[in-house]
């Protein structure tokens, strides 16, 4: 493979990553793509062939980052060999990568305003339908379809619920979270189904 193409493949990674780097350090509404750019090691024409905006490039790194998040939580669920402990995985791990992403952390507490209108009404029954459906596969060896996606759609609520309120750990806690999940969510789900 030659450096060229090399260098065209793993330069969209690396744009990315500058957004995101640079929202982390002073927020979506500050970050230019000029400092996108020079984080980046491009030029801001460069950046322009592979992202031909701000919207754009905002929607590819959230899509990628969305991606990563949900192969490591459907990982982690497939390591369990219970649905109980699959549901506490899924939260743990998911809410673990989304605590620890500096630029999602830095646009909650320092830009919600950014955030509100994707996470209420029909765009915030978009994210918990896609968040859900990506989801639910975690489930499937426990339970039918329709059962997964509801699991899903319940498990990302919670989850939602907690990481906005932040002086509550329960979310890392793995015991709390195998609690809350068989007391609260779970009956719910399983009645008349095998685990």
């Amino acid at each position: 493979m030659s450096h060229v193409m090399l260098h065209q493949d793993i330069l969209p990674a690396r744009i990315l990553d500058g957004l995101l780097t640079c929202v982390g350090r002073v927020g979506l509404a500050k970050t230019t793509l000029d400092d996108v750019a020079r984080e980046a090691g491009c030029s801001r024409a460069t950046l322009y062939r592979h992202f031909p905006g701000k919207q754009p490039l905002l929607l590819a790194a959230v899509a990628r980052d969305a991606d990563r998040v949900t192969a490591d939580v459907v990982a982690a669920a497939d390591a369990t060999d219970t649905l109980a402990d699959a549901a506490g995985a899924v939260v743990t791990t998911g809410s673990s990568a989304l605590a620890g992403h500096r630029a999602l952390v830095f646009v909650l507490m320092v830009e919600p305003e950014a955030l509100l209108p994707y996470m209420s009404f029909e765009r915030g029954d978009a994210l918990l339908a896609n968040a859900a459906a990506r989801i639910a596969p975690a489930f499937a060896r426990f339970l039918p379809a329709d059962r997964a996606l509801r699991l899903a759609e319940w498990l990302v609520r919670m989850s939602i619920s907690y990481l906005c309120s932040p002086e509550e750990n329960v979310l890392f806690d793995d015991a709390r979270v195998r609690t809350l999940v068989e007391d609260f969510v779970l009956p719910g789900l399983t009645q008349g189904v095998h685990q």
